[in-house]
């Protein structure tokens, strides 16, 4: 990263970036009007600060994004830290956005007739295999973890496993699917996370965009 690019700011496509765009602009950023164009197709934004550009990438990249020094900051779930366990970020900012939660959840048939404490292997369907694996783990219980990228509700369904391991916010979803939430493994919310190359090299500017970020934060919370 050289001292004199620009800062660059990754958000997470999706649910997330309706709920962090006014993090983000009482933080002082206002991105170029295509940001907001349904139609446009870049993926690279100018921002009212010269000295600051946006990129939208998908919520799992983001962390990618700054892990590896394409972007000096980047808003994350701590679902995704702690799936990739990136030992270049630092997370020093809860946004209180973005709340949900990971949970276990298996056919509600099935459900009536099992007992959590009794298991002993599981094959589930995630994308989270890691935390899944140490969930389970910590609890003596062997998991198989089929890797899905989404459609998680189906594999229940169409006996790809009995259970799944996913986000969870209304459970509208699953309800609709017939599935029922049975554990919670973690609670979810937003971060603002940076590369520690990025705070090492470039303290002042990194720092002084955290200390906007945490202003807002606490003015919206107010």
């Amino acid at each position: 990263m050289s001292a004199n690019e620009k800062i660059v700011l990754a958000l997470p496509k999706g649910r997330i970036l309706k709920e962090v765009m006014p993090l983000v602009r009482r933080a002082g950023i206002e991105p170029e009007a295509a940001f907001d164009d349904p139609e446009a197709r870049q993926l690279r934004f100018t921002t009212n600060r010269p000295e600051v550009d946006i990129i939208r990438v998908r919520s799992f990249d983001v962390a990618t994004f700054v892990a590896f020094g394409a972007a000096h900051l980047g808003v994350v779930g701590n679902d995704v830290l702690m799936e990739f366990d990136y030992p270049e970020l630092y997370a020093p900012l809860d946004l209180d956005v973005g709340h949900c939660r990971l949970s276990v959840a298996q056919p509600v048939d099935l459900a009536d007739e099992d007992d959590p404490r009794t298991w002993s292997s599981v094959r589930v369907a995630t994308k989270y295999p890691a935390i899944t694996q140490a969930y389970f783990a910590a609890r003596g219980v062997q998991a198989e973890c089929i890797k899905l990228n989404g459609a998680m509700e189906l594999a229940p369904v169409l006996g790809l496993c009995r259970r799944i391991v996913d986000l969870v916010s209304t459970g509208s979803t699953l309800k609709a699917n017939g599935l029922v939430e049975m554990e919670t493994i973690c609670q979810i919310t937003s971060r603002l996370c940076v590369n520690r190359a990025a705070w090492k090299t470039r303290a002042d500017e990194v720092g002084d965009w955290v200390e906007k970020f945490r202003e807002a934060t606490d003015a919206l919370a107010a």
